[in-house]
């Protein structure tokens, strides 16, 4: 039995904003992830972070496009406190040392992206913004917390109602009780319940899980974005497309050369990612192929380097200046309920990031949000900690006995049946089928409860949470019966 101030459950964005700022403040850190610290979405994400620094920009106006592509479903108070914030932290993090890339007269380079009325995301490395952005982190909590990677958490431990602490094995069976009186989910989203993803290979809604065990509130869980271009071809994704190639020029279209984007909705290849990739999407169910054509970009593999590296390392001849695409899964805009301070519904229980639903992004998150949001949500937690003062308490595990319903079902399937029922395009038929096929592996009728770890694998508790996050996602898409921005339903 391990003690410390702050258990942190992941290893991301929000979850280094978070233990860098409480490092700061003298406390005690454990961070704990299923697989290696650079396993998580922050080091892959290409795009940037908006915020509104330029002198023709203001954060109302961030805010009016925020909600714009949230269609207004936004909880609006935690939305202004994002965007009114953003500038304060994002000079902070430049002040620590963070560098974003510049123009030649040393002032930031701001680019535009999808719904943004104007340039306002800043970038780093060009299309390398997670991954510098991580890298700044890493040197700013130096050797001031604990990071035990590889060490998947089985449950978060609750007692009289409260988080005390959690539970994890190792990959050599080894069982680690952990206890703080603070626990903060920061694993990230959902991407790998779907086939073509471009998030990290670990993300398998893990925190959706582990808050519906311990009774947190979930909340806006069926809205799921796809982003529109993610590197396809021969039925397989190899990355993602970031939007500034779009934001930078490109363009997309059909085998015909026909821009597909046309007369579909006033900012063409700009538009908000839900309409893109139905449109694309439509055009993919149809058997047809859908390049992006980046003819009319200057110097392209200087300006996207990691878009250029992953093109190439895969065969594709950028000279042809076509790059096949397709939607894939990128980020959930539900989660834990939460508050911009990261408190959840049970006492002592905090989630930040993509982990959490904040309620910023409603029901489309605006491009660029996303680190944004672990950076300055990342700090209010933080803060929120620091300044309260739970106790600790001695928490133990008692093991479950409930046993697993055998036999698993193949990770493909359940990434089959959540694309196909639960993806770009909806139907009450389709999302009903995807419930069906998630209660086939309930280990009981009351859901999917705590169930006795000693009965699993790391590998089989992981594929209880997809099912667990998946069941709970169809159930949520089932009973918003309107369409509203990543949730659409089509006509049947």
């Amino acid at each position: 039995m391990i003690s410390t101030d702050v258990i942190i459950v992941g290893a991301g964005i929000a979850a280094y904003s978070v233990g860098c700022r409480l490092c700061d403040s003298g406390k005690k850190v454990i961070m704990l992830t299923k697989s290696e610290k650079q396993n998580c979405n922050s080091t892959l994400a290409q795009g940037g972070i908006s915020v509104a620094l330029r002198d023709d920009d203001n954060y109302m106006s961030h805010y009016e496009d925020t909600l714009t592509a949230g269609c207004n479903l936004n909880n609006k108070e935690a939305t202004l406190e994002l965007v009114k914030t953003a500038p304060s932290v994002i000079r902070e993090f430049i002040d620590h040392g963070m560098n974003f890339d510049k123009n030649p007269d040393s002032s930031l380079s701001f680019g535009k992206e999808a719904a943004h009325k104007l340039a306002r995301v800043i970038h780093a490395g060009g299309d390398r913004t997670g991954l510098k952005v991580m890298e700044q982190l890493y040197v700013n909590m130096a050797d001031r917390t604990e990071l035990h990677e590889n060490e998947p958490v089985i449950d978060v431990i609750i007692k009289d109602g409260e988080a005390v602490g959690v539970v994890t094995r190792t990959a050599d069976g080894k069982y680690h009780t952990y206890c703080a009186p603070y626990v903060v989910l920061a694993t990230g989203g959902i991407g790998n319940l779907y086939p073509g993803t471009s998030n990290d290979h670990t993300i398998t809604g893990d925190s959706v899980a582990l808050g519906y065990r311990c009774g947190a509130e979930l909340k806006n869980l069926e809205f799921v974005q796809f982003h529109p271009t993610l590197l396809t071809f021969g039925g397989k994704n190899f990355g993602l497309i970031t939007e500034a190639v779009r934001g930078d020029g490109g363009v997309l279209i059909n085998e015909k050369g026909e821009k597909i984007m046309e007369g579909v909705h006033p900012l063409k290849d700009l538009a908000p990612r839900d309409v893109v990739s139905r449109t694309v999407y439509k055009y993919t169910l149809a058997g047809e192929k859908i390049y992006l054509d980046i003819s009319a970009i200057h110097d392209f593999k200087t300006r996207f380097p990691y878009v250029s590296e992953i093109c190439e390392t895969n065969g594709l001849d950028l000279s042809r200046n076509l790059i096949p695409v397709a939607p894939g899964a990128h980020f959930h805009m539900g989660g834990v309920k939460a508050k911009p301070t990261g408190e959840t519904t049970v006492k002592g229980l905090y989630a930040v990031g993509e982990a959490a639903c904040t309620g910023v992004h409603g029901a489309n998150r605006l491009a660029s949000n996303s680190l944004l949001e672990g950076l300055v949500f990342g700090r209010l937690t933080a803060d929120n900690i620091i300044s309260s003062d739970r106790k600790l308490k001695p928490c133990e595990y008692d093991f479950p006995t409930l046993e697993p319903k055998r036999p698993f079902p193949e990770k493909g399937q359940i990434k089959k049946v959540m694309m196909d029922c639960v993806g770009v395009i909806r139907t009450e038929e389709k999302m009903k089928q995807a419930i069906e096929f998630f209660e086939e592996y309930m280990p009981d009728k009351n859901g999917f409860g705590r169930i006795n770890p000693d009965s699993v694998t790391n590998q089989e508790l992981e594929l209880y949470n997809m099912l667990t996050t998946g069941w709970l996602i169809a159930k949520a898409a089932y009973n918003r019966k309107e369409s509203f921005g990543a949730h659409y339903i089509a006509e049947e």
